[in-house]
């Protein structure tokens, strides 16, 4: 093999394979996390006018002050974190550089890394590239919703513990930690002198009854805690790939040293387009929070009349649904292979989610879907289900 070996276990991404299928048989794509429909013209206004007046060239490594001091006013208005922008925040290419940047900053090879379980693929992968070790804490399934079991999380902390790698809300379970969760998870990074690394991507995408707080604004956390975030999710920019650290000092200069040598700076014009976001966009975040709870509601029911176990998201946009009454049905056997049956025989797409489980059968039970989608798209991808899984279509 001529692919690196650090490299070789992860092979193609899931979301590759199943939009390639998607486009292949024309289905509709609720399996790869993208809106489709525009972000606000407010920010597109302000990047074409960044580039009129000649905004160009280079960014600055850490990123324009503009928008350093956007996410710094952002950041101290909805989670409660002050930061300094010239010592604590740093732009990067999307969330997903953040990471990358971050682990490759801050890990040695040999550390042990935690990760709860269903997992963001580029985890693993950013933990190869530092040659750490990943240890894994399952987020079980339960009546409503998924959750980490208090004892396997305190054993899966040692003396090798150099970090904790949070999502919340979490991405694909919906899952939003709780206070007494985090107070938690922040109690054995302080008795492990341990680094919280907390990806907030859809920190505002949390839904009626659920409030998102970062471990960074508990006692004794913000010293030892990265966030990291980006504009995608919250403005729906996901191809402007604009994301950001905040840190204490002695955590950024580690975090810069690696993004320095990945990408150095991000696209100057959407950096000022993505501060006029963060500075006047909540009507923007308010309007489309609305419209996933709808989409959320809609995709929810329909998939619940049609057989599948839903759990309700709290956060974020995706769905993750049982499917044993359907692949049964069908003459099926795991998620990947009813994730290879929808597309051709549904014209819709999801994802098989036992591609971010250490353990693939802690995930085969299960099907996630995105609803980050125009109305008309979730009533076409129901339509077509509808008709291809209700008798007397549907068959072995």
């Amino acid at each position: 093999m001529s692919t690196a070996h650090r490299f070789a276990p992860f092979g193609t991404t899931i979301f590759s394979e199943m939009t390639a299928l998607a486009n292949t048989h024309q289905a509709v794509n609720l399996a790869q996390g993208f809106p489709d429909f525009d972000g606000p013209s407010i920010g597109k206004k302000q990047a074409i006018q960044a580039i009129n007046q000649g905004h160009n060239q280079y960014a600055p490594m850490p990123g324009t002050q503009t928008l350093r001091e956007a996410i710094a006013s952002w950041a101290s208005r909805i989670t409660g974190i002050d930061a300094n922008p010239d010592t604590e925040i740093t732009v990067t290419a999307g969330c997903t550089q953040a990471i990358a940047a971050t682990i490759l900053g801050l890990i040695n090879p040999a550390d042990e890394v935690i990760i709860f379980e269903p997992y963001y693929d580029s985890y693993r992968a950013c933990l190869a590239m530092a040659d750490a070790k990943a240890v894994f804490v399952t987020l079980h399934p339960t009546e409503d919703g998924f959750a980490y079991r208090p004892e396997e999380l305190a054993n899966a902390f040692s003396n090798k513990t150099k970090a904790i790698l949070i999502n919340t809300p979490h991405n694909p379970t919906g899952v939003v930690f709780t206070d007494a969760q985090l107070d938690e998870i922040a109690s054995l990074c302080i008795k492990h002198d341990a680094i919280a690394i907390a990806d907030e991507v859809y920190e505002r995408l949390v839904y009626p009854g659920n409030t998102h707080r970062s471990i960074a604004s508990l006692p004794g956390m913000r010293q030892r805690t990265v966030v990291l975030s980006s504009s995608g999710k919250s403005f729906s920019l996901t191809g402007w790939k604009v994301g950001w650290s905040i840190a204490p000092p002695d955590l950024t200069v580690g975090i810069r040293s690696a993004h320095q040598f990945l990408t150095f700076s991000v696209a100057t014009p959407l950096q000022y387009g993505i501060a006029e976001l963060l500075n006047h966009g909540q009507e923007e975040i308010d309007k489309l929070l609305t419209h996933y709870t709808h989409t959320r509601s809609l995709l929810a029911e329909a998939l619940d009349e049609l057989g599948f176990g839903v759990r309700q998201p709290q956060g974020s946009y995706f769905i993750m649904a049982q499917h044993r009454q359907i692949t049964e049905k069908l003459g099926l056997t795991s998620d990947i292979e009813l994730c290879r049956w929808l597309p051709i025989n549904a014209g819709v797409a999801a994802i098989p989610p036992s591609a971010f489980y250490s353990d693939p059968s802690q995930g085969a039970p299960f099907v996630r879907f995105a609803f980050c989608k125009q109305t008309k798209t979730i009533d076409k991808a129901i339509t077509r289900l509808r008709s291809a899984l209700t008798e007397p279509n549907a068959s072995k």
